[in-house]
C-alpha cells in the first residue's frame, strides 16, 4: 500500500502541493480585485461575462459570410441536418472538454500542459495558432473600418463609375432601362439604347456585340471601389507593392482598439462584450426588417431554406457541415481555455458549452435569413437569378451588401449599421485570440509580469509586434498574403491540434480521471456521452475531417489569379510550424527527463500529470484531497468486501504523480 493510501487509511489528507496560489494572499496585480476568487490571476467579475466572451469569441464574420452559402450551396435546410449532428459529435464535446480544461487548472495554454508535460507541444501549437490569427484578423477590421469612416458622407463614394478609380469595365446595372429597350427590340450600351431605326441593322449587330462583351466584363462600382481604390491590388506576389499609408492608420486604429479593450485583461475587456456580443444581433434583426419590406427579399429567403434531401447522401455536405462547425466554434485555437481559466472553480462549465454552443448555432441560421433576404432583392434588381449572386467571405462584405445598400433611401445610415456590426463581430473574436497570447505570456512569466503596470506594458508589445507584422497586409499584393495565411493558419493544424488533444486528456491523462475533475467543479457527473465522446467520437470525426479537408485541397487562387507553388509551399511551412511543436517538444522533455530507470518509464512519466498539475488555490486542493479521500476510502473498502479492485471507481481517482508511476511499475 503506498504512502498516501495509508495516511487515508488512518483518516489524514496527505500533503498539499506547494504550487498552489494561496488564495489568503493579496496581489498587485492590475487584473484582479480584491472581490476575486484567484487574487494573482483575477476572475470574471460576473458569469454574464464569461458567456458573451465565449459566445463573441465563436460568433465571428464566419457566420455572416461563410454559413448562409455553405447552406443554401449544400442542400438548403436539409444542410441543417448534418451540421446539427455535426456540431453533436466534434462541436461541443469539445468546446465543453476546452471550457472545463481551462476552468479546472486556472492556467494559460502553454503551462496548463503540468496535465501532461510529454503533450506540451499541444499548447505551443495553439500559442502560435493564435499568434498567427491575431496578425491577419484584425486586417479585416482595418478594411471594415475603411468602409465605416468612407460611409460618414452624404454620397457613397462606390456608387458611382465617376471616380478617379474606376475603369472602362465599370458599369452601373439599369435592369429598368435594359429592359425598356429591349422591348424595342434594341440593345442597351454605355447607358444608351440603340434601335435599328437609330443605326441600321448592322451596326445594331455591332452594338449587340459590344453589349454582350461589356456583360462579360462589367465589373460593379463596389467592385472597383475595394480592388481598385482600397486595396489597389497588385497583379501578383511578385509585385507586392508598397503600404497604403490609408490602410496602415486603419490598421493602427483597429490596433489600439484591441489594446484599449484589454488593458486591464478580462476586467475591461469583460466589459467591451456586453457591446460586442450584443449590438450585432440589434443590427441584424434592423436589417432583417428592412429587407423583409423589399421586393424579392422573400424569394431569397426560401431559396436558402428550401430542402434538397438527396443532398444527404452526398459526403461533401457532411464534409462541408463538419468543418464549418469545427471553424466556427473555434476550438483548439487556445481561446476556449483561456477564457475558461478566468472563470471561479464551481462555475457550471456544461450550462456555458451548452449555452453557447446552440446559441453559434442559431445565430448562424438567423444571419442566413438576414443576407438571403437581401441577395434576393439584388437578384430581383439586377434580374438574374439567386445564383449569380450569391457569394461569400470577403465578397459578400466589401462588395456585394455595399452594392445593394446603394439602393436604399438614406444609403450612408444603412452602410453605417452594416460595418459597425462587422467591426463588432471581428473585435469580439480578436479579444479572445490576442487575450490568449497574452495570458501565455503572463502565465510562462507571472512573477516578472504579474506585477503594477507590468502586464499592460507587455500587452502593448503584443500589439505592437502583430502590427508591425501586420504591415505586409497594407500592401498593393496583402490581399494576396492575407488570403494565404487564412488558408493555412487555422486549417489543418488546428484539426491536428485538437485530435492530439483529445488523446492527451482522454487517454494519456485519463477520460476518468478528467470526468471526476469535471464533477469536482459542477457537483455533479457529467454523464456517459461525454466519456464515449472525448474517447473515440470526436478523435474520428476529426480525422473524418482532416480526410475530407486533403481530399478538398485546391491550390490557393483569388480572383482568377493562381498562387505561384512556392506561395502553398510556404503556406504549408507556417501551418506545419504549430503542428511541429508537438513532436519538438515532445523530444525536448525527453532528452531533459531522467532516463535512469530506462527511456520507456521516463516516458510514461512524461506523460502523466506532475505534482503541480491540479486546481489553482489551496482550498480548491482541499476539496480535491478531500474528494480523493472519501473514493479512496469507497475504493479501499471495495477491496475488503469484494477481494478485488472496483475498477471503475479506481479509474475515476483522480491520482496523484507519485501514485501513477507506481502504479506503472506495478504494471
Amino acid at each position: 500500500m503506498t504512502e498516501e493510501n495509508t495516511q487515508f487509511m488512518n483518516g489524514k489528507l496527505p500533503d498539499l502541493e506547494k504550487s498552489y496560489i494561496d488564495d489568503s494572499n493579496g496581489s498587485d496585480s492590475s487584473m484582479a480585485s480584491s472581490a476575486d476568487e484567484n487574487k494573482v490571476r483575477g476572475n470574471w467579475s460576473g458569469k454574464l461575462e464569461f458567456v458573451l466572451s465565449c459566445l463573441s469569441y465563436a460568433v465571428g464574420l464566419g457566420n455572416l459570410w461563410r454559413f448562409p452559402y455553405l447552406c443554401y450551396d449544400n442542400g438548403g435546410g436539409a444542410f441543417l441536418i448534418p451540421y446539427i449532428i455535426m456540431m453533436a459529435l466534434a462541436g461541443v464535446p469539445l468546446f465543453f472538454m476546452e471550457l472545463s480544461f481551462g476552468q479546472y487548472a486556472s492556467s494559460g495554454v502553454v503551462s496548463i500542459w503540468k496535465v501532461s508535460p510529454l503533450m506540451r507541444g499541444v499548447g505551443v501549437g495553439m500559442f502560435l495558432v493564435s499568434t498567427f490569427v491575431a496578425m491577419y484578423y484584425n486586417m479585416i477590421i482595418a478594411w471594415t473600418s475603411f468602409y465605416l469612416f468612407s460611409s460618414f458622407t452624404s454620397e457613397l463614394p462606390w456608387g458611382s463609375c465617376n471616380n478617379d478609380w474606376n475603369t472602362p469595365a465599370c458599369s452601373l446595372i439599369n435592369v429598368a432601362n435594359e429592359k425598356n429597350c429591349s422591348t424595342y427590340n434594341g440593345t442597351y450600351y454605355k447607358s444608351v439604347c440603340y434601335t435599328e431605326s437609330m443605326v441600321g441593322a448592322d451596326n445594331l449587330s455591332h452594338y449587340q456585340n459590344l453589349t454582350k462583351l461589356e456583360k462579360d466584363t462589367r465589373k460593379s462600382p463596389s467592385d472597383e471601389y475595394f480592388h481598385n481604390y482600397v486595396l489597389d491590388i497588385s497583379d501578383g506576389f511578385h509585385n507586392m507593392g508598397e503600404v497604403r499609408w490609408q490602410l496602415a492608420l486603419c490598421l493602427l486604429f483597429s490596433w489600439v482598439i484591441v489594446g484599449a479593450c484589454l488593458s486591464r485583461g478580462i476586467k475591461s475587456s469583460g466589459k467591451a462584450v456586453y457591446f460586442t456580443a450584443t449590438f450585432p444581433y440589434l443590427v441584424l434583426c434592423i436589417l432583417l426588417v428592412r429587407c423583409l419590406t423589399l421586393e424579392g427579399s422573400l424569394n431569397g429567403i426560401i431559396y436558402y431554406l428550401t430542402p434538397e434531401w438527396k443532398r444527404l447522401l452526398s459526403a461533401k455536405v457532411w464534409g462541408d457541415a463538419a468543418v464549418q462547425i469545427f471553424f466556427s466554434l473555434s476550438p483548439c485555437w487556445g481561446g476556449l481555455i483561456t477564457l475558461a481559466s478566468y472563470n471561479k472553480f464551481h462555475n457550471n462549465a456544461l450550462r456555458d458549452a451548452l449555452v453557447v454552443s446552440i446559441g453559434n448555432c442559431l445565430t448562424s441560421i438567423f444571419a442566413g435569413f438576414v443576407i438571403f433576404g437581401i441577395i434576393g432583392y439584388m437578384a430581383y434588381e439586377l434580374d438574374v437569378d439567386i445564383s449569380e449572386v450569391a457569394d461569400k467571405g470577403p465578397g459578400l462584405a466589401f462588395i456585394v451588401y455595399p452594392q445593394v445598400v446603394t439602393r436604399l433611401p438614406i444609403s450612408p445610415l444603412w452602410s453605417i449599421l452594416f460595418f459597425s456590426m462587422l467591426i463588432t463581430l471581428g473585435l469580439g473574436t480578436q479579444f479572445a485570440v490576442v487575450q490568449t497570447v497574452h495570458t501565455t505570456i503572463l502565465d510562462q512569466f507571472p512573477k516578472q509580469l504579474r506585477k503594477g503596470r507590468r502586464s499592460m506594458y507587455c500587452l502593448v508589445c503584443i500589439c505592437a509586434f502583430l502590427y508591425i507584422c501586420g504591415l505586409s497586409f497594407c500592401t498593393r499584393g496583402g490581399m494576396y498574403m492575407l488570403q494565404l495565411v487564412d488558408n493555412y493558419s487555422a486549417s489543418y493544424s488546428v484539426l491536428i491540434i485538437g485530435f492530439a488533444e483529445c488523446i492527451a486528456l482522454s487517454w494519456f491523462y485519463g477520460v476518468d480521471k478528467f470526468m471526476a475533475n469535471i464533477e469536482l467543479m459542477i457537483g455533479f457527473y457529467p454523464g456517459i456521452w461525454w466519456k464515449i465522446a472525448w474517447k473515440y467520437v470526436t478523435p474520428a470525426t476529426l480525422l473524418f475531417i482532416m480526410v475530407f479537408t486533403w481530399i478538398d485541397f485546391d491550390p490557393s487562387s483569388y480572383r482568377g489569379y493562381n498562387f505561384p507553388p512556392w506561395a502553398d509551399v510556404l503556406g504549408w511551412m507556417m501551418s506545419f510550424t504549430s503542428v511541429m511543436a508537438i513532436p519538438v517538444v515532445a523530444i525536448y522533455q525527453i532528452v531533459r527527463a531522467d532516463k535512469s530507470d530506462g527511456l520507456w518509464k521516463a516516458i510514461k512519466k512524461l506523460s502523466q500529470p506532475t505534482s503541480e498539475w491540479g486546481p489553482a488555490l489551496k482550498i480548491h486542493r482541499e476539496q480535491e484531497a478531500n474528494s480523493l479521500y472519501q473514493m479512496q476510502t469507497r475504493h479501499n473498502t471495495g477491496i475488503e468486501e469484494n477481494g478485488g479492485v472496483d475498477q471503475q471507481l479506481s479509474s475515476r481517482t483522480p491520482l496523484t504523480a507519485q501514485q501513477n508511476d507506481q502504479e506503472h511499475e506495478a504494471v
